[in-house]
């Protein structure tokens, strides 16, 4: 049984010095199943994926042999061998999915968006704590490699006192999505609800809660149905934060800009596991390994002098974040990835849906 605190997040109890391997059941084979998730659950020795629920049988037949096929999510629900479910399907199936899942007396992974409502993300919250079962938002992009250096020069204050972060997650994509559910009006749809749970989370992790928030929401597509460009400036006593996410970024900036009283520091190019992954392959250490051309540039001045340098970047590795979550159902260690957290960011969400109706800043509680 996990234990959760009054705000929606596990906390410690005593850990058991047995070992288990997780079974799990993934909902969903498209991009997050296929690659985000399966390859780590089958190289670990933590986990065995039992089962997946997936129109591409013969693809997911083809990888995975060994793994039975499903049509439904009620046979996931209903194996009792299953452990954990995954759910890596359609955004608005999200809360309904982990719902039932909970219910079903099985651990749960969402993918991100962890819901489209933060109503429905605490009632999720609360499902979970009813069922005595651990509920992880998948928010994975912290350990990217580029994020994990730039949270390193925070902690060790390496920029001084931060004035203003920047964090892009630009693409050129003119096109609609290839995957033709994202290209319609729905609940949680669009790329502020797509990537926006990336940048949001990770400058929440980094700074906290704004006491502001002011977004421009557009959608640039010629015939788009959906958003598919923000500007979303988080605002905070001293310092401010802009994410930008678009689809008609040919030629990249920076993906970081930081600027702090002590100097800057810029990084271009996006963490290179999710391009590994696709090209096939597994996630072995090295998989998160900048090669030097990619290393950040840090720009500072001390004692009167400018120390300019390429600076490594720390290797990203998502495994971590899957070892933490094996942990957290075995010994009910804190999940990195708190619920609560997540919730904080479906209603930066919604906050900046607003905000760009009506064209104005507003505040963020």
């Amino acid at each position: 049984m996990v234990n959760y605190n009054q705000n929606g997040n596990l906390t410690h109890s005593k850990k058991s010095g047995m070992t288990q391997v997780i079974n799990v059941g993934i909902v969903g084979f498209g991009l997050s199943g296929r690659y985000f998730f399966s390859p780590y659950f089958e190289v670990s020795p933590h986990y065995r994926i039992v089962a997946v629920q997936s129109t591409q049988k013969d693809v997911l037949l083809q990888e995975y042999p060994d793994v039975r096929a499903v049509d439904h999510i009620d046979e996931l629900l209903k194996n009792p061998d299953i452990d954990l479910v995954v759910v890596a399907s359609p955004n608005p199936t999200h809360f309904d999915y982990a719902r039932r899942a909970l219910q079903a007396g099985k651990h749960v992974i969402v993918e991100k968006p962890f819901t489209c409502t933060s109503d429905e993300a605490q009632l999720l919250v609360e499902i979970a704590q009813q069922c005595g079962k651990v509920l992880a938002p998948f928010h994975n992009r912290r350990w990217d490699g580029d994020f994990l250096t730039v949270q390193s020069l925070i902690r060790e204050n390496s920029l001084g006192e931060i004035i203003e972060f920047e964090s892009h997650f630009d693409r050129f994509r003119p096109l609609h999505d290839r995957v033709e559910w994202k290209n319609l009006p729905a609940p949680g749809s669009g790329v502020l609800f797509d990537l926006g749970p990336h940048l949001i989370d990770q400058a929440l992790t980094l700074f906290g809660k704004p006491e502001g928030i002011y977004a421009d929401l557009r959608i640039q597509r010629k015939h788009g149905k959906v958003i598919d460009y923000f500007d979303l400036q988080l605002y905070y006593r001293k310092m401010k934060v802009i994410l930008k996410a678009g689809v008609f970024v040919k030629e990249g900036g920076p993906r970081f800009v930081l600027h702090g009283r002590k100097g800057s520091f810029v990084k271009y190019g996006l963490d290179m596991q999710e391009e590994r992954l696709r090209a096939g392959q597994k996630p072995f250490q090295s998989l998160g390994a900048d090669p030097p051309e990619k290393f950040g540039i840090l720009n500072i001045e001390e004692e009167g002098k400018t120390i300019r340098e390429a600076l490594p970047t720390i290797p990203g590795n998502y495994m971590d974040y899957f070892d933490n979550v094996y942990e957290a159902i075995t010994r009910n260690t804190d999940l990195k990835v708190q619920p609560s957290e997540a919730i904080q960011v479906i209603k930066v969400i919604e906050t900046a849906y607003r905000s760009s109706e009506i064209k104005q800043w507003l505040p963020f509680y």
